[in-house]
């Protein structure tokens, strides 16, 4: 097996920026950090682009949508403890609206982020963060 499920996780990164960053050579397979990063803005991002009132169809598709994620998520060890977290009844998705997504994935998000030892995100924030930009302009 190649790429983040295996050897690349335990390796040693190409470049470092500083203690947080790290810097890998585009042309390689991502690993663990890279692909949880780019991973959390997809599904923030799909969150944000979500029905403000979902269907009973489209919550289907997005809860199987989620089970399915938490199996081939090419990281293993992420994928597990995904399903496990995702399995457990008080974190059953909420997938009537935008609203109420978003802020479920931003408290699941939090929850590995907790694991980690990284910084809580504010949830109140999602909507600047991923959809409509902060307020200063900055992403205009």
């Amino acid at each position: 097996m190649t790429g983040v499920g295996a050897a690349s996780i335990d390796k040693k990164p190409a470049m470092e920026e500083d203690d947080d960053v790290v810097i890998q050579p585009k042309d390689c397979p991502p690993d663990s950090q890279l692909l949880g990063r780019s991973t959390w803005t997809l599904l923030h991002t799909m969150a944000a682009n979500y029905p403000e009132k979902a269907t009973f169809a489209e919550q289907a598709e997005m809860g199987s949508f989620l089970n399915i994620f938490s199996k081939v998520y090419p990281c293993w060890y992420c994928a597990d403890d995904f399903r496990s977290w995702l399995n457990k009844p008080e974190n059953k998705p909420k997938l009537g609206g935008k609203e109420e997504f978003s802020l479920w994935l931003c408290g699941a998000h939090n929850q590995v982020n907790n694991k980690l030892g990284k910084p809580q995100f504010k949830c109140v924030d999602w909507r600047s963060r991923w959809l409509d930009g902060w307020s200063d302009g900055r992403c205009d």
